[in-house]
């Protein structure tokens, strides 16, 4: 464990989960593929199925960590288990992390994995790509929000888990003052926790040192999308959820805790006002009380219920 243990609830919990993951039921038959490839970094996904025949809808999830951490294992088991018991197959996969990889690259990755779902899923494991939906949390959960605007075809759904529309504004470009309680990093304490090297899986749990040190000095979108959105704001229009909805959007399910100290509230309460705005069917669950990745505890009846939601919500829009 590292010297953050006990005082970054967020990336205390991420440490927790990578190293607890409890393997899935009996019955979930589970495959790994390499989905791309560039030069000798093979990036892969985790199919979970249930055993049989049948042709299901799809959910292509993808995992938090800022875009810096993190790998297609960070998926509770429970809620890969009521996915696969409402008929879906899962797909979880990886993407090139930064600050190597910036976020222009990170997004190829996720149309190169949609295109590889649509195209490949129904032969290698038999899922309708005319019903598919993107579920993400955290980063993931801006990345499934790109996807509404930047996937063709558009998903059929998708469902925020705490996820952000604006990677431009002063939450993450000013430094946080959460975070900034915690011991801080250097930058030659950050530059050595993430290495030289392009990588797609985070194998050591070292690299929440750079996310850290990017929310203490405000400097996650320089990091990441390479842009300075002081000097360059216009530049951030297509890595900007919030800049992009328009009646088109696909139907959008929101989910947010009230107390997050990671991810603001406001960044999916201003969401869900512009999908208002826009007229785009969505849905807005505000989790009183909770945090960031409240859905970690799929035994509390609260989160349990809103779980209950999303698989509603996904059967009602993946028909």
């Amino acid at each position: 464990m590292t010297v953050f243990q006990g005082t970054a609830t967020l990336l205390l919990a991420i440490l927790i989960l990578s190293s607890s993951q409890p393997a899935p039921a009996q019955q979930t038959l589970k495959r790994t593929y390499i989905y791309k490839r560039i030069g000798t970094l093979e990036i892969r996904a985790d199919v979970y199925r249930k055993p049989g025949e049948a042709v299901t809808p799809a959910i292509l999830w993808i995992h938090p960590g800022a875009l810096i951490m993190g790998d297609r294992s960070w998926i509770e088991s429970t809620q890969i288990e009521r996915y696969l018991n409402a008929g879906y197959t899962l797909v979880s996969i990886d993407y090139r992390l930064a600050p190597q990889a910036k976020l222009p690259q990170i997004i190829e990755d996720l149309e190169d994995a949609y295109r590889w779902v649509r195209v490949e899923g129904p032969n290698l494991f038999r899922i309708n790509p005319a019903r598919v939906a993107v579920v993400g949390h955290s980063a993931g959960g801006y990345m499934a929000l790109l996807s509404g605007f930047r996937l063709n075809p558009r998903p059929k759904a998708i469902v925020s888990f705490y996820g952000y529309g604006d990677v431009a504004g002063d939450w993450y470009s000013r430094p946080d003052a959460f975070y900034r309680r915690q011991p801080l990093v250097s930058r030659e304490q950050a530059a050595q926790a993430v290495g030289t090297r392009v990588l797609s899986e985070d194998p050591n749990g070292t690299r929440e040192r750079f996310y850290l040190y990017t929310r203490q000095q405000g400097l996650w979108p320089l990091e990441v999308v390479g842009l300075d959105p002081d000097k360059e704001p216009r530049a951030f229009d297509p890595f900007c959820p919030i800049r992009n909805v328009t009646r088109d959007f696909p139907p959008t399910l929101l989910l947010h805790g009230d107390s997050d100290t990671d991810v603001p509230v406001e960044q999916s309460v201003l969401m869900d006002r512009e999908f208002r705005r826009q007229g785009v069917p969505h849905e807005f669950i505000t989790m009183p009380g909770k945090g960031h990745l409240f859905d970690r505890n799929m035994q509390d009846p609260v989160v349990a219920s809103a779980f209950e939601q999303v698989l509603a919500f996904l059967a009602k829009n993946l028909q």
